[in-house]
Parts: structure tokens; sequence; C-alpha cells
């Protein structure tokens, strides 16, 4: 299932998307994309569902973060070799972590906000995972029965904010609209192998970020296991899971976000964002 949350921001309705890429409200049956809802029996019962039964949604309604009510918004840093190199940081010996906040939380076609006074906001395109199955201390062998689904992330972050600034590097990656989710969660059942997938990233019609996530350090069983080991683990929760190589900070010189811009990014079987950055008020 394609699972998805529309309308005006703070408004939003769940829905799904059917196998004709047409739109379909879910409200009558659930609240919202969020919490129980995206455990392994809420799924169940979603499945049951005849799509052709649930009302069309008319005309291209805003797409909002395709996971309502999230919980813990969770990242993982220098998850590609390659990336690690680009930014002058040794490979990590375990997962760095970080968080960004939930007020970063937007959907995947709403506008990036140039901080005030920023003049390093940097992009990262990144694989999310969603967790259904809520736990402590999981086994990595069985972690992803824990995923609910993944979807694409872009992990903005204000690199002088991150970097420069003392403490960790949270202040420079959770500035609102940070965090775009979506378009779509797509559930577990239907990603293969979460580790085999292209993912990329253009400004202005330039590709910058080319990978696959089959070049990820740490993988989604590795991180779950790991994470689970210091936090509880709750459905909705958010794993970014680390982006590859091409950010802004790596190039030569460094290219960084100027308001009037636009991305796009993807990831195969998940969709794509695009988003337009303004200046912050």
């Amino acid at each position: 299932m394609k699972l998805l949350r529309y309308g005006a921001k703070g408004a939003e309705r769940p829905g799904l998307l059917d196998a004709d890429g047409r739109l379909r409200d879910l409200s009558q049956h659930i609240g919202d994309i969020a919490g129980n809802v995206l455990t392994p029996e809420g799924l169940d019962g979603l499945r049951q569902l005849d799509p052709r039964s649930l009302p069309l949604v008319d005309g291209t309604p805003r797409l909002g973060a395709c996971v309502g009510q999230v919980g813990k918004f969770i990242c993982i840093g220098l998850n590609y070799a390659d990336h690690a190199a680009e930014s002058g940081m040794e490979v990590p010996a375990e997962p760095v972590i970080f968080n960004k906040w939930t007020s970063a939380i937007c959907g995947p076609d709403d506008d990036v906000e140039i901080p005030r006074q920023s003049t390093k906001t940097d992009w990262e395109v990144e694989l999310g995972v969603v967790i259904g199955r809520g736990g402590h201390y999981i086994d990595e062998r069985r972690a992803l029965e824990h995923v609910a689904g993944y979807c694409v992330i872009n992990d903005i972050s204000e690199r002088e904010y991150q970097l420069e600034r003392g403490g960790t590097w949270d202040k420079g990656k959770g500035c609102d609209t940070f965090g775009p989710l979506g378009p779509w969660l797509v559930t577990a059942d239907e990603i293969t192998d979460p580790h085999q997938l292209d993912i990329w990233l253009e400004v202005d019609g330039k590709r910058y970020q080319n990978g696959n996530t089959r070049t990820m350090i740490f993988r989604v069983p590795q991180i779950i296991a790991y994470l689970s080991r210091f936090m509880s683990l709750q459905p909705g929760d958010v794993i970014s899971t680390g982006t590859p190589p091409g950010v802004g900070l790596g190039l030569k010189p460094p290219v960084y976000l100027r308001p009037g811009q636009h991305m796009r990014l993807g990831i195969d079987g998940l969709g794509e964002q695009n988003q337009r950055t303004v200046q912050a008020d």
C-alpha cells in the first residue's frame, strides 16, 4: 500500500494511492496515518479494504507529511562511506545518532525555508524508515518485522549551525521545514530489499546526488537494533538512514541553497519530492 496524508497544513486527512495512481480517502476508517494504524494489526485492517470502495479525492490537493503525530524523528549521520569522506570525517565505528525536532516535519512539496542569516543551507536525500511494531532491545535478525514502511526524506541541514557553532549537530538539523516526508509511505511488503534502491537529488535540474542504498555502512536491521538499545521505538517513529555523496558541503568549492531554487529528489519505488526554497520570514 501507498499511504498518504492530504489537505491543508494542520488539517490533513488520511488517504491511499490506488493501483491506478488515484487518491482515495480513508477518513471513514481511520483518523490519521499514525500510531496504532501503523502496527502490523492496523495495516492488516487497511489491507482488508477494497480501494475501489473508498471515495475518490478530486483535483490535486496538497500532500502533507506521509506520517502524522510523529513521536521521534531520529537520524543517522555519515552512513555512506563516500559521504563521510566528502565531509572530511572518519567512517564511524558505530552509528552516529542525532535528532530532528518534529516541528521540522513538512509535506514533500512544501516550501523549504532558508533560515535568517543562513549562508550554508544544504540538501540530503535519505531513505526513511517508519516503525510499525514497537520494542526495545530488538533482535537484529527480526528487526525488519518492526518496519511499517519506507519513504523519501530530505534531511535539510544548515552546516554552519551544525558544525561551526559548538555543541551537537541538532541545532543545524531541526529548523522549520527541514524535514519533508513523503510523498507517501510505502508499506514494507512492497519493498523487496531496502538496500537495493537508487536514490538521487537535483537542484535547479542539476543532478548532485546519485547513489544506491546498497552502499550504506549500517543497514536498516542494524540501525533499528542499535537504536533500540538506547530508547524504545514506537509505532510512527521515523528514522532517516543517512545520505549518499553529493551534498553541497562536499563540493569543491561548496555550494549551498539560496531562496528561489528548486529541489527534486526521489528513491526507486518511493516517489519524488519537489521543493522551492524561500527566505524565512
